[in-house]
């Protein structure tokens, strides 16, 4: 069974971002499809990095937990808010951290917004910094519109059916292109 590494990028105060990862955690368990973990940047609240993870003299314990757990998991999801058009400094922090740990990682992108448009303004200028990094962004994604009323505190969504619907075809992508890549790796 594959592990996924749920980012959780926000690290505002109230955040509703939060939700959608605790869906996709929950989702992936129950449906077993994949074990599942959230890596919650709030809770590492990681300082400005001033160099990658590989050219630093002493990183902390808590930084070589998370390149670790990105290493080792066979898929990504990101669930990231939009901030005036972009994505957030505490996720780009992250992403320019690790490099060759994104090397042909399987990356799914869920963007959120409490907007209209689900965080979609997001997405070009994320998967440029994780295409620059090689990442292997899947070919798929989950806007997450008005995320206040889409789901609640604990990641349970108001409209159960249509959202496991819509996260099915977006966990599929993921899962086929990690299945694509430990093809390819064992021939």
């Amino acid at each position: 069974m594959p592990h996924i590494a749920i980012i959780s990028s926000s690290v505002r105060i109230d955040r509703n971002s939060h939700r959608v990862a605790l869906y996709f955690k929950n989702y992936l368990q129950t449906n077993n499809l994949a074990t599942a973990e959230i890596l919650d940047l709030k809770e590492y609240n990681f300082p400005l990095f001033d160099e990658r993870l590989r050219l630093q003299k002493n990183p902390s314990p808590p930084v070589i937990d998370f390149a670790e757990k990105i290493k080792a998991a066979d898929g990504v999801i990101i669930v990231t808010p939009e901030y005036n058009g972009g994505y957030p400094a505490s996720l780009k922090n992250v992403v320019d951290l690790l490099y060759d740990e994104w090397h042909r990682k399987p990356v799914a992108i869920s963007t959120v917004s409490d907007g209209i448009f689900g965080g979609t303004q997001v997405i070009t200028s994320l998967q440029f910094s994780l295409w620059k990094i090689k990442a292997w962004t899947v070919p798929a994604m989950f806007p997450v519109p008005k995320v206040s009323g889409a789901f609640d505190e604990n990641g349970t969504p108001a409209d159960k059916a249509a959202t496991d619907k819509r996260a099915a075809g977006f966990i599929n992508e993921l899962l086929w292109c990690i299945e694509a890549k430990n093809k390819m790796k064992n021939p």
